[in-house]
């Protein structure tokens, strides 16, 4: 069973169930231990993340540690950024 502290914002996962099977995501916000909001930028937009259930992921190792800072920050963040960040990860997997 994972738990929160398994997930964290700005880690990189992998839908493995629905509509968006096989689609690379960054975690925007983490809900309870069950939940967490994923966006991509293109098909989810940063304006109306993506609810998912953390067992429906597959959780890489990665976090974008830039993505976090800007968030403490209170940086603005647009989804060009995000397909950015997710496009590296895109080629590699």
């Amino acid at each position: 069973m994972e738990t929160t502290s398994d997930i964290v914002i700005g880690q990189i996962v992998k839908s493995k169930a629905g509509r968006d099977k096989g689609r690379i995501f960054l975690v925007t916000n983490v809900l309870d231990d069950k939940f967490v909001e994923i966006v991509d930028g293109d098909l989810r937009k940063i304006d109306s993340p993506k609810k998912k259930k953390i067992r429906h992921l597959i959780v890489y190792n990665s976090i974008v540690k830039d993505y976090k800072a800007k968030i403490e920050n209170g940086d603005k963040i647009n989804n060009a950024y995000i397909r950015k960040i997710l496009g590296v990860y895109n080629k590699e997997i």
